[in-house]
């Protein structure tokens, strides 16, 4: 079979504007980036906003492995496989980060053919908004240094900045720096940090607003500081969110691509699914539901992150109620959380497959709290038996879920007919769609639900500058008891704990950071190392990607 990119290609695209035109959307609505891409302007947002919503899907997976689910290849190739069934559909993705590209895990656009395409576009700079989101975060970062250099007028304590730089590549040496070093026209001295860009509240802002208007409010409620009084200092009283926003003004548009079977996408932002909610942005997921009939759109990492924060934190704030969630798996996946070493996932093992399915089968529990269908879809592999097949169906009917298998990897939109058919069928049925926890719990308890409901802890041990924390916030305004919590939790375990895989037991939830995203909305609740700036590994994806004297790129994925 060819690789990613050498079908990505060979595959013939057709011009953009014919993509829009098969959405109704208007050539005045259009605004190409060059022939196959391009962003959607705000007057077809407003033309449309009295039109009927369509059905809302998300896909997310079980925890993540070695092995890899193919999340993102799912759910391409079933928005593919919607049209195949003769449904008008569209597909909503986050846009790749360029740490992951060049870092260890590759590109974010698919797989095989099952891509959404310009693959190489898509994966590196696309249409710039990545670099606008990182401009207008290091210009408030800047203006903070800036502030304080030319005489301090708010009294910001130094010591107590809580607002970081950011770069979208992956580079441990900037994780703890010092600026301000020179002398005294280079400004003050002081510790600093990187985040990547993806962490930034900056990205994660411009996902939650719900226009310019609304992205320029949040920008001036950042908190960025306290002042040495212990009074907070936010991005407005440096009088930043002004030409934040207009740094802003075009990132802030939905960007319009296609598949390679010419089904449209949708594709825009892309907050980190552990210190940001992990979804693509709410104006692109409420345009795409007025444009088709089906929407399939996807959380980052597995269901106890990505899923739990489309719920609890993206649904919450733009009234979204998901028709039907589907949950991929691999059978490869599972034995790996049965304890099969990856070197022999080839090899059928159906008692390490059950030992491995409670895993699944509580994401598929934890699903179901929120009262909507859900879909099982597993991504087959040429190594997958008969016998373990059949298993994970009767695993997956005993706990209440539909099951399907999919092949869009090999096949395109036709590996996917029978799952789009079951999501179809999902959709029909009744659904009560609910939040986890209602606003006016109280931040502890936020973080005590999603740890005992979600991730099946027993407790939470509250370390007590996390405490602490907790406290300064619900003192500082009565409105930040009612956020939501964004839990950052490694995504290899329903534990905090990477190690312990398949469905831990007789564990706490150890929370020893809690921070005020005060401008996106949420709290956010940092549980064992989560790190926000990570490092290249020791052979990089970045060591294999070239492009020739033609101009054809090779070692991206």
């Amino acid at each position: 079979m060819l690789t990613d990119i050498q079908i990505a290609q060979q595959t013939k695209l057709k011009p953009i504007t014919e993509i829009a035109d098969k959405l109704g959307i208007l050539p005045d609505e259009l605004e190409p980036y060059g022939k196959v891409k391009a962003k959607i302007t705000d007057d077809c947002e407003k033309r449309l906003q009295d039109k009927p919503d369509g059905k809302l899907i998300l896909v997310t997976a079980i925890n993540p492995t070695p092995a890899g689910e193919g999340k993102t290849t799912t759910t391409v190739g079933l928005g593919m496989a919607m049209e195949k069934i003769g449904k008008k559909s569209i597909i909503a993705l986050r846009e790749p980060s360029l740490g992951p590209v060049f870092g260890v895990k590759g590109g974010a656009a698919g797989g095989g053919y099952a891509q959404v395409l310009p693959m190489e576009d898509i994966n590196l700079h696309f249409t710039g908004d990545f670099h606008a989101i990182t401009t207008a975060n290091n210009l408030l970062c800047a203006m903070i240094d800036n502030h304080i250099q030319q005489g301090n007028e708010l009294d910001i304590d130094t010591r107590r900045i809580l607002f970081s730089r950011v770069t979208d590549t992956n580079d441990r040496a900037l994780r703890n720096i010092v600026v301000g070093m020179g002398g005294k026209t280079d400004g003050v001295p002081r510790e600093d940090h990187f985040m990547i860009t993806v962490a930034s509240e900056v990205m994660a802002i411009l996902c939650l607003a719900a226009d310019i208007t609304d992205l320029k409010k949040r920008l001036g409620n950042i908190l960025i500081a306290y002042n040495r009084s212990g009074e907070p200092v936010y991005a407005r009283d440096v009088h930043a969110e002004g030409s934040m926003t207009v740094l802003l003004k075009d990132a802030i548009k939905p960007n319009l691509v296609q598949t390679c079977e010419n089904t449209p996408a949708i594709i825009h932002g892309g907050p980190f699914a552990n210190i940001a909610h992990g979804c693509n942005s709410v104006r692109a997921t409420k345009l795409a539901l007025k444009l088709a009939d089906y929407t399939i759109t996807e959380a980052g990492f597995g269901a106890d992150l990505g899923a739990e924060k489309f719920l609890d934190i993206k649904c919450r704030f733009a009234g979204l109620k998901p028709s039907a969630i589907v949950l991929v798996a691999t059978i490869r996946a599972l034995k790996y959380n049965g304890g099969v070493p990856k070197t022999e996932l080839r090899e059928e093992n159906v008692e390490a497959l059950v030992k491995g399915s409670v895993n699944l089968e509580k994401h598929i529990e934890n699903l179901q709290q929120y009262g909507v269908p859900v879909v099982v879809a597993i991504n087959r592999f040429e190594s997958d038996t008969d016998a373990e097949l059949e298993t994970l169906r009767q695993i997956c009917e005993k706990n209440g879920a539909d099951f399907a298998l999919s092949e869009v990897f090999a096949k395109g939109g036709d590996g996917g007919v029978e799952l789009a058919k079951k999501v179809v069928a999902a959709c029909e049925k009744p659904s009560d769609f609910h939040v986890l926890y209602p606003d006016e719990m109280s931040i502890k308890e936020k973080i005590e639900t999603v740890a005992k409901k979600i991730y099946g802890a027993d407790g939470v041990n509250f370390e007590p500058a996390a405490l602490k924390s907790i406290k300064d916030i619900e003192n500082l305004d009565e409105k930040y008891k009612l956020c939501p919590v964004c839990m950052a939790k490694t995504q290899y375990s329903l534990s905090d704990d990477q190690t312990k895989l398949g469905r831990p037991t007789g564990f706490n939830i150890t929370v020893r950071e809690v921070k005020l995203s005060a401008g996106a909305g949420f709290v956010v609740v940092l549980t064992g190392a989560i790190m926000t700036m990570p490092g290249l590994p020791k052979v990089p994806v970045a060591n294999s990607i070239d492009i020739d004297s033609d101009g054809t790129i090779t070692g991206l994925f």
